[in-house]
């Protein structure tokens, strides 16, 4: 017997995801309630600029209480292409804009509680071309040398889930640069 959707309804309406209710009858006949954060989908990117460097952004993560060091990335407007959200956000993001963008794969990033996909992108030959930022970001912008990034992703420094999984997507690609 498969789970099957019993109910579900909208517990709360936000501005960046909405929170359902799911009840669900398993396959041993109980009945289980889900809370599941619907998210329209995400982008995180990997620019890398033509001396080798990986660009960061740090930010102020106010649920985690701290400043986090993440590769840049933006949830897709209504509509909108993950390649073209991927083109937007490293500008706004970093400044720079992408002369190439090479889809790299993607992953659920909470698959328990959250339908949030997010699409990684290789972002190469970087021009300075940046677009104004969102009102609720004050982002610094930092390069470190890929070698040493990779060192920083292996130590532990980048405690970020999405920029951990996004730089495994990429390490065959990136080793290959060192």
């Amino acid at each position: 017997m498969p789970f099957e959707l019993l109910k579900s309804e909208i517990v709360y309406p936000g501005r960046a995801f909405t929170i359902r209710r799911d009840t669900l009858r398993m396959p041993d006949a109980r009945e289980a309630s889900f809370d599941i954060v619907e998210h329209v989908g995400s982008v995180i990117i990997l620019p890398l600029d033509a001396d080798g460097q990986l660009l960061f952004v740090r930010q102020y993560r106010h649920a985690a209480g701290l400043e986090l060091l993440e590769l840049p990335a933006g949830t897709l407007d209504k509509d909108e292409s993950p390649e073209a959200c991927a083109t937007r956000e490293v500008r706004e993001e970093t400044g720079m804009a992408a002369g190439k963008l090479e889809p790299l794969g993607g992953f659920y990033l909470a698959p328990g509680y959250s339908t949030e996909y997010m699409h990684v992108y290789l972002a190469t030959d970087l021009r300075y071309d940046p677009l104004e930022a969102d009102a609720d970001e004050f982002l610094t912008v930092e390069r470190f040398p890929l070698k040493e990034a990779l060192v920083m992703f292996e130590s532990g420094e980048i405690q970020d889930a999405k920029s951990l999984a996004a730089i495994l997507l990429a390490r065959k690609y990136l080793e290959n640069r060192k």
